[in-house]
């Protein structure tokens, strides 16, 4: 049985599908052209990340096709449900990613706390000459710990940026969907693991008021509808530090420049954008924004651990 990968699959994945008797294809077939390929190529699976899009049409279109797994965490570039009713399994890895996009979302914190990510690129155009005033510029850093964070959707990646937050002596606010306490493991080297409690809270308005950071970690909304805007960074402390690695458009980018520039948010981190791959440049040359190419998964531990976790979703599919 043959598998396409389109997107590409790490070398740990490949090699516990070809020990199990698959056959892997990692050539990335164009959009345009994947239908003919499937059903040329009699491909039973199809792999994707982001870049490769799975809809009603070529579900229709492909009847050997009994497998879509997307190595990730969202699935909004598959039509998930019509390909279930159509009988097909659909799989994605929610928890492979969970470590890499947590310590990018901390090391982002520490970024943004002491404007380092401006410092980076100020100090090589203008240190040698200015260097009194770049330090008198940046000499106005906070410290995290004592600080309060509220990690807006508290599922796995939530609970691990937990964990890291916890560790730097932060205060964290989970909000969900259920007021709860939620068991945070935190794993000291040499020690073991401590378990520290997180009282989530389903209380918005009282959430936002009180956070000196917030990081997004929700899932695309139904029509592309945005979960922080105008109306909600009102709420917000002024000075307050955000930060969206979950899905583009849960910040609206409008409102976000706006609170930036009034001062009401000091600074913004984004991993993610609306309009991916080609983000508006008023967001990229903004001072206030620090901005990465949707890397929050793109470690070289979690592509090996989506690529294994495909391949026994797959063998399990197919293997029964």
């Amino acid at each position: 049985m043959k598998i396409l990968a389109n997107d590409g699959v790490s070398p740990e994945g490949i090699e516990r599908m070809e020990a199990a008797g698959f056959t892997v294809v990692t050539e990335n077939v164009p959009q345009d052209k994947l239908i003919d390929a499937i059903n040329k190529e009699n491909y039973v699976a199809l792999l994707v990340r982001s870049a490769t899009t799975a809809r009603k049409d070529l579900i229709d279109a492909c009847p050997n096709l009994k497998f879509i797994g997307r190595g990730g965490v969202g699935m909004d570039n598959i039509d998930v449900e019509y390909a279930r009713e159509k009988g097909l399994t659909v799989e994605n890895t929610p928890g492979a990613s969970s470590q890499s996009v947590a310590e990018l979302t901390m090391g982002t914190m520490y970024s943004l706390a002491r404007s380092t990510y401006d410092s980076y690129k100020e100090m090589p155009k203008t240190g040698a000459n200015d260097f009194k005033s770049l330090k008198k510029k940046y000499s106005k850093g906070i410290e995290l710990r004592g600080k309060t964070l509220l990690i807006y959707g508290f599922g796995r990646i939530g609970q691990t940026l937990a964990s890291y937050a916890l560790g730097a002596g932060m205060k964290v606010i989970g909000l969900s969907l259920y007021d709860e306490e939620v068991d945070i493991p935190i794993s000291i080297e040499g020690v073991g693991e401590v378990i520290a409690k997180v009282k989530t809270t389903t209380n918005v308005k009282e959430a936002l008021g009180q956070a000196d950071f917030i990081s997004m970690n929700v899932p695309k909304q139904d029509g592309n509808k945005s979960v922080i805007g105008k109306a909600e960074f009102a709420l917000m402390k002024d000075g307050v530090r955000i930060f969206n690695v979950a899905r583009g458009g849960v910040i609206n980018e409008d409102d976000l420049i706006e609170a930036l520039n009034s001062g009401k948010v000091a600074a913004a981190a984004l991993d993610v954008f609306e309009n991916e791959p080609s983000p508006r440049t008023d967001l990229l040359n903004h001072p206030g924004i620090a901005s990465t190419p949707h890397i929050g998964g793109q470690t070289a531990e979690a592509q090996a651990r989506i690529g294994t976790e495909l391949a026994d979703k797959i063998i399990a599919t197919f293997k029964k």
